[in-house]
């Protein structure tokens, strides 16, 4: 079983990395918590989850410990499966979705695209004594226009599930906080907390 990666990083997208470690190219599934991390380094190290599947092997991949024990709680639930469970890491990262499960918040994870209304209190329930984590607070930076990088945000937006119209209107939200020159990730970042409010 593969645990742990440390690389040089060949490609990265919104929802996978390659990681090129002693010649070898692993390509890992990623959330966008995980992405803002990774973005714009070189050398990386990724904690690892295995997925065996008759017919599949594949790798998941977490910059923290945190996100990595909320994946492996979520996958224990009855119908959430690794590609769900990093839809949920991308839409709500490990600390808030500790944070929401503690608080009973079901209307903020049933706003993640893939998480109805059932999923959302059976997560809260059996995880309720079950995610405590020591984590990070997501930090959203600084304090207003459409730019290209807008077509790149909203495009992840339309990919991660959410309908055109809320993810225009996430984005003009997330433009009136940002700077104009505010980079694709925390532009990105910024239209999900919207969207997850």
């Amino acid at each position: 079983m593969i645990a742990y990666l440390n690389g040089t990083l060949k490609r990265l997208t919104t929802s996978s990395a390659l990681v090129l470690v002693n010649g070898v190219g692993y390509d890992v599934h990623i959330s966008l918590s995980t992405y803002y991390k990774l973005e714009g380094r070189k050398e990386i190290e990724l904690e690892i989850f295995t997925h065996v599947r008759e017919d599949a092997l594949s790798l998941y991949g977490f910059a923290t410990s945190d996100e990595k024990t909320a994946f492996e709680k979520l996958i224990s639930i009855s119908g959430i499966g690794p590609t769900l469970a990093q839809k949920i890491l991308s839409g709500i990262d490990a600390p808030a979705l500790a944070e929401a499960v503690a608080q009973a918040d079901t209307r903020k994870l049933s706003s993640i695209p893939g998480v109805g209304k059932k999923t959302a209190e059976r997560i809260c329930l059996e995880l309720r004594d079950k995610l405590a984590l020591g984590g990070e607070t997501p930090s959203i930076t600084a304090p207003v226009t459409r730019t290209s990088i807008d077509n790149d945000v909203h495009s992840a937006l339309i990919n991660l599930g959410y309908k055109p119209a809320a993810a225009d209107a996430a984005l003009d939200a997330a433009r009136k906080q940002l700077d104009a020159d505010a980079e694709f990730s925390v532009v990105l970042k910024t239209a999900l907390v919207q969207l997850t409010r």
